[in-house]
């Protein structure tokens, strides 16, 4: 059986920064592509509703220096 998950995340994390200059070229203006590392399974809790969340891969990027 297709794992299609694992190769979804493989593809993104591979074609990230392709895949925001095509679908989402305005972003770029608020990412450091250079700066861009994928990080693994995050937890998140909804405190008041007591909901748990995870999320299978997360991206963690610079912001580029604004100039005038």
């Amino acid at each position: 059986m297709i794992d299609h998950a694992r190769l979804f995340k493989e593809l993104l994390s591979t074609f990230f920064v392709e895949f925001i200059k095509l679908f989402l070229p305005y972003v770029l203006t608020y990412l450091k592509t250079d700066s861009v590392t994928f990080l693994d399974k995050e937890v998140f809790t909804d405190v008041t509703a007591g909901e748990r969340y995870e999320a299978d891969l997360f991206v963690q990027a610079q912001a580029p220096p604004h100039t005038k």
